[in-house]
């Protein structure tokens, strides 16, 4: 592994997309590794629920969110590096020139990635959308979610990268572009 890029925005601001054409482009010199998955896992098998529509984009999720974001920190508060650490031990990271963390959240999260594997191999982007575009994209604020640390504990955090997510390039090609020279990636 040479690098690994976390990237971080909003809820709708492109997090997903971004990293999927990325991998893309990298193709079998790339994986994408995502935090949440161990705690959609986790909590899908704590409640019985359906573990792949909780891993999905789709509304399942939206109605289980805020009470598996108030488990979540309680398991983060006991080890703030459980999920990232459980998120990079399903991986096969060993096999891969390049590690994109599609949704790193958590100011907790970056500290845990330097330290485990060294602030030179690490790289922060953060991607910004405007509420409307958000919006555009299915975005609805919701109390207890939108204003809460998994949301917000980021904000006042300084990044190696900050792009804007709300052009109408429906592709991602020219933010791809960017993101490419950026991080040296031919």
């Amino acid at each position: 592994m040479q690098k690994i890029l976390l990237i971080s925005g909003k809820r709708k601001c492109g997090k997903d997309f971004i990293a999927e054409r990325l991998l893309n482009r990298l193709a079998d010199r790339a994986l994408i590794v995502r935090i949440s998955e161990p705690i959609k896992k986790e909590w899908a098998n704590k409640l019985q629920l359906d573990i792949q529509a909780m891993l999905s984009d789709g509304p399942y999720k939206e109605q289980y969110r805020r009470d598996m974001i108030v488990w979540s920190d309680e398991v983060r508060r006991r080890d703030y590096g459980f999920f990232c650490r459980a998120a990079m031990e399903q991986a096969p990271v060993d096999q891969v020139e390049y590690v994109i963390v599609s949704d790193v959240r958590r100011k907790n999260d970056i500290r845990w990635f330097r330290e485990t594997y060294g602030p030179q191999m690490v790289q922060t982007l953060r991607l910004t959308s405007l509420p409307e575009t958000r919006k555009a994209r299915g975005w609805q604020f919701t109390a207890g979610v939108d204003d809460e640390p998994s949301e917000c504990d980021l904000d006042d955090s300084s990044f190696d990268y900050v792009l804007e997510n709300d052009k109408d390039d429906q592709s991602g090609e020219q933010l791809l572009d960017r993101i490419m020279d950026m991080l040296q990636i031919s």
